[in-house]
């Protein structure tokens, strides 16, 4: 190849991957980039699988004439507990027509699946985490028949790809200021929360059952002066374990939006957008440092400098996150309606010591340990090598001391310590160096 040619192909190159690396998180990243190609890759997630299953007949999904149809067979086949169940009342889906302050929608989740419900609804709508594509989105119609049948659903992109899900398919927390009918006042703004959102952002257009004690948030509430959208009603709105009067609770699996689950759900959906948009930040980069070392006849191992730093720069965003380091305090106590502060924590692993990323703290902090249980998901697993050497590395440095920047320095020795011996003990796979 003539060396002019040569440079306009690295300078084409160069720039495709400086301008995906040097956006922020709100930049849409191409689902279908040869890097990617996430509409004509085989989905390999729960409900790929047991749609699988349910086609070949080695699952039967029961099915219940109340308008709920497969969803309580279907909860117990991918193992998520009904306790997790939390109500978002706000019209923020694609059944908004069937969704009010009186009907909300139901959700329910574990660490890799979703299952929304609406009463009167035509489908149930689920959200599933494959290991190296991101979220992948399903319906499952409401009808009685021998072998349903799993719909995958791009079209659900156009809400669920965002700059609020960092711009890789996702699932975010929304937070709105409702009117009586349940539909968001957008003008008055709206908040995508995690567990570095203040509390006073979160929840607003959701249903939250628990005790807070005096903190604030913006959840069973709705607005009643239309010229002050952005001020919501403030009586029996708080501290609320029972939420039967606000609507029909006795029609749904479980009476509780626990506020447990509540929190949980937040620090995972974001953590899932990162360990996706890792994944395929990375698997990006190295499409086009292949391209850069092809045209100048160069090994493939070589890397370059801003490979590096792009790959570099979101592994320690990821890392900030899992270890939650800008966590947003708990002022006073929590305490969940449900069972679910229970049983999350059995799901496990446990050390020898009987300590799990799992367990909960609630008074200071969500966990007693500040490291992301997501760590032991398929999904964590799945990014690309590169990803989890590097990631591997950074984490045990922090974890032993070894990195002192200022950015870790709210880690304790104890807790450090802590969730180090945890890992040792209950995650598989870890590099020979951290034995």
């Amino acid at each position: 190849m003539p060396k002019r040619i040569k440079l306009l192909v690295v300078a084409l190159i160069l720039t495709a991957g400086w301008a995906l690396a040097e956006l922020s998180g709100s930049y849409l990243v191409p689902i279908d980039h040869e890097a990617i190609r996430y509409s004509k890759t085989q989905a390999d997630d729960p409900i790929h699988r047991l749609g699988q299953r349910v086609a070949r007949g080695e699952v039967k999904l029961d099915f219940e004439d109340n308008g709920m149809g497969h969803l309580r067979s279907l909860l117990k086949h991918l193992n998520v507990n009904i306790d997790s169940q939390v109500f978002v009342f706000s019209k923020t889906s694609f059944q908004a027509p069937r969704i009010s302050p009186r009907l909300p929608r139901a959700l329910y989740f574990n660490d890799e699946v979703s299952v929304g419900w609406v009463r009167g609804g035509d489908v149930l709508e689920l959200a599933a985490l494959d290991p190296k594509q991101g979220i992948i989105f399903y319906t499952l119609d409401i009808e009685d028949v021998a072998k349903p049948r799993f719909d995958r659903r791009d079209a659900c992109l156009q809400c669920h790809q965002s700059g609020g899900t960092l711009g890789v398919p996702g699932i975010v927390v929304r937070s709105v200021y409702p009117e009586p009918s349940g539909m968001p006042v957008f003008q008055a703004g709206t908040f995508i929360t995690d567990h570095r959102s203040p509390l006073k952002e979160r929840w607003g257009g959701w249903y939250v059952s628990g005790k807070h004690g005096e903190q604030f948030h913006m959840g069973n509430a709705l607005i009643r002066d239309r010229d002050h959208p952005d001020q919501l009603e403030k009586e029996n709105t708080q501290n609320l374990t029972s939420l039967a009067a606000k609507f029909d609770t006795g029609a749904y699996l479980g009476p509780h939006s626990d506020i447990v689950a509540l929190l949980v759900l937040e620090h995972q959906t974001h953590m899932t957008n990162l360990i996706t948009r890792v994944g395929w930040e990375a698997r990006m980069a190295l499409h086009y440092q292949t391209g850069i070392n092809k045209a100048f006849n160069q090994p493939d191992t070589v890397m370059s400098d801003s490979t590096n730093r792009r790959i570099d720069s979101a592994i320690e965003e990821m890392l900030q996150y899992m270890l939650f380091i800008d966590e947003d305090p708990i002022v006073e106590p929590m305490t969940g309606a449900s069972t679910y502060q229970k049983t999350f924590p059995q799901r496990g692993p446990r050390d020898r010591k009987g300590r799990s990323l799992r367990d909960f703290d609630l008074k200071k902090r969500i966990f007693k340990y500040p490291l992301t249980y997501m760590i032991y998901t398929e999904a964590f697993d799945g990014m690309p090598a590169i990803v989890l050497d590097r990631t591997y590395r950074r984490l045990h440095d922090i974890l032993t001391g070894a990195d002192k920047s200022p950015k870790f320095a709210a880690l304790s020795t104890a807790d450090r310590r802590a969730i180090l011996e945890i890992l040792l003990e209950t995650k598989p796979n870890l590099p020979a160096y951290w034995k």
